[in-house]
């Protein structure tokens, strides 16, 4: 490392202008202050104008179309190095783009509450075995049975990690979907969820409910721990948020839906999606109200 000569230079005395003394005073015509204050104000005005501009180009520039914004997926042909194991499928790996390039403004059971989504990206993951199908009632009833596992929503919460609130809320149970029986503004989750005091898998829908019937759907009020303890039961693990985007674009890039644009090719519901308004009217043109039964 070499240093670098310094030179210190001192400026003349001669240079310095002579303070004005305590006395001295500058006064300045009325029309002159009148005047600088409107200067100073259209260009406040003026600066405040040009920022939005800017945040507005900001934003379009932020939020391109789909078309610009999702790249093709380079996909990874490396075949799995075993036979595929019961229930599984492989989701071959590959350089994909992952996020969601819809901007602000939507309702808020839409886009607007994902901004960790963004932007779009590119990410890369090996390839990687994925169930095909949900985790059943039927699977976790099986977990239970040979591990005595007690879900988060069977257990009573602890005053410690809620504090403040009351001991009579402090009830083991889960949020169900509880509709109104009529239109809403889509502003407030709370007007189409509910905490309903002995809900959990046993009783998706309350202490009155049960799975009879229902080995096939999807298990229900399972908190992140529960979910881990099953895969580790099962000899599996959970996908990371890249893999299971992966695996849920079906391969596509930048498409609404995993089989493409169009959401009912020829006429055909491809997946059990809400039908009718939300939150109020469920008009099950798919067969199903509410869940339906994996796959």
């Amino acid at each position: 490392m070499s240093k670098r000569n310094r030179v210190k230079r001192s400026p003349a005395k001669s240079a310095r202008p002579s303070p004005p003394s305590a006395s001295a005073k500058i006064s300045l015509p009325q029309w002159f202050i009148a005047g600088l204050l409107l200067l100073m104000i259209v260009v406040g005005a003026g600066w405040m104008i040009a920022s939005a501009y800017r945040h507005e180009n900001t934003v379009a520039m932020a939020f391109p179309s789909a078309s610009a914004a999702f790249k093709p997926t380079a996909v990874n042909t490396t075949k799995p190095a075993v036979a595929a194991p019961e229930g599984m499928v492989w989701i071959p790996g590959g350089e994909f783009s992952m996020g969601a390039q819809d901007p602000p403004g939507l309702d808020p059971v839409g886009m607007q509450a994902t901004e960790d989504s963004r932007p779009i990206h590119r990410v890369y993951v090996d390839g990687f075995w994925m169930d095909k199908t949900e985790v059943t009632n039927a699977e976790f009833a099986a977990f239970v049975a040979a591990t005595g596992h007690i879900t988060l929503a069977e257990r009573a919460p602890r005053a410690e990690d809620y504090p403040g609130a009351p001991a009579e809320n402090l009830v083991a149970g889960s949020v169900v979907f509880s509709p109104p029986n009529h239109p809403v503004k889509l502003d407030n989750h709370f007007q189409w969820w509910s905490y309903v005091k002995g809900a959990n898998w046993r009783h998706p829908l309350g202490p009155g409910s049960d799975i009879k019937g229902r080995e096939q759907y999807p298990v229900v009020h399972i908190a992140y721990p529960d979910a881990q303890a099953y895969a580790k039961w099962a000899g599996k693990r959970l996908p990371t948020e890249a893999e299971w985007e992966r695996a849920a674009r079906g391969g596509l890039a930048g498409k609404p839906y995993y089989w493409g644009d169009e959401l009912k090719p020829g006429g055909k519901w491809m997946a059990n999606i809400w039908q009718g308004r939300f939150p109020v009217e469920d008009l099950c043109e798919d067969g199903f109200r509410g869940a339906a039964p994996v796959g």
